[in-house]
Parts: C-alpha cells; sequence; structure tokens
C-alpha cells in the first residue's frame, strides 16, 4: 500500500479544485471533486480562516482520507470578534469576549491544547487573549486568571 499525502492550507468552507490542491490530488486519478466536498464539509465550521488540511491517498486503491489541522487560537478569537488584527501596542485594546466564547474557543480547541481541564485551557485562550489586546468580560485577562485560581470563577 501506497500512500500519498498532500498538503495545503484552505480557506474553511472555500476549497476548490484549483491550487493548491487539485493541481497536486490530478495525477493520482481520485475523485477530486469528492475531495473538495468532504474538505468544505469538515472545514466549514471555521469560515473566513486559513486552516491547514492533509489529504492521504492510497495510490492503489484511490481511497482517501481528509485530516483537517485545528485553527490558532488567535484566528479563532478575531473571528469571534469579528476583528482583522490584535492590539498594535500593548495599551491598546481591540475587543471584549465573554467567557462562554472564551469557553467555546477553548472546546473547540481541546484536541491541539496541553491543558487537562477545560479550566486550563480557558486559562491557555485568555494568556492569548492578554496578548492580543482581548478583554474578557470587560477585564484584563489576567485578572480573570487570577479568579479562576480562587476559585471565584468556576469553570466547568
Amino acid at each position: 500500500m501506497a500512500e500519498v499525502t498532500i498538503s495545503g492550507l484552505v480557506e474553511g468552507g472555500k476549497a476548490t479544485g484549483g491550487p493548491p490542491l487539485g493541481p497536486a490530488l490530478g495525477p493520482l486519478g481520485v475523485p477530486i471533486n469528492d475531495i473538495i466536498k468532504e474538505i468544505n464539509d469538515k472545514t466549514k465550521p471555521f469560515e473566513g480562516i486559513k486552516i491547514s488540511v492533509k489529504v492521504i491517498v492510497d495510490t492503489t486503491t484511490k481511497k482517501f482520507r481528509v485530516e483537517v489541522g485545528s485553527p490558532s487560537a488567535s484566528a479563532l478569537i478575531l473571528k469571534e470578534l469579528g476583528a482583522q488584527s490584535g492590539a498594535k501596542t500593548k495599551d491598546e485594546t481591540v475587543g471584549n469576549l465573554s467567557l462562554d466564547q472564551v469557553k467555546k474557543i477553548a472546546k473547540s480547541k481541546e484536541a491541539s491544547m496541553y491543558g487537562h481541564s477545560l479550566a486550563a485551557r480557558v486559562k491557555q485562550i485568555l494568556g492569548t487573549c492578554k496578548s492580543m489586546g482581548v478583554k474578557c468580560d470587560n477585564e484584563d485577562p489576567k485578572v480573570v486568571i487570577k479568579k479562576i485560581d480562587s476559585g471565584e470563577i468556576k469553570v466547568e
């Protein structure tokens, strides 16, 4: 069994048969439209975000599987805010997320984060918020992290 892996970066839900995937898949004799449909189905939740995709093709049987990477925490934060970029200076604030929005991001990144609990992953996302100039519930993310550590805020 010979496997070939084709990797590319696509915008969520908007892969096409053109570059970068189409020209690489064409010579393998696989159903490109089926692969593109599966990629778009799997990446639809990440519309507006560039996401890494791998297509693994068995060159003997022409069977394939699609693996979708996880967008960065900063990309998910920007999407949640509807912003284009983080703060340019440490004193700038570009937006505010609710703790529920931070939890949603932490849950979506669960497979690719090292935190063993939701609280640990939430604190990681809050750290990214801090570096991007994003507040949480109108507070500095460091304050929210301290409240989680002290038990004042419960994350479940």
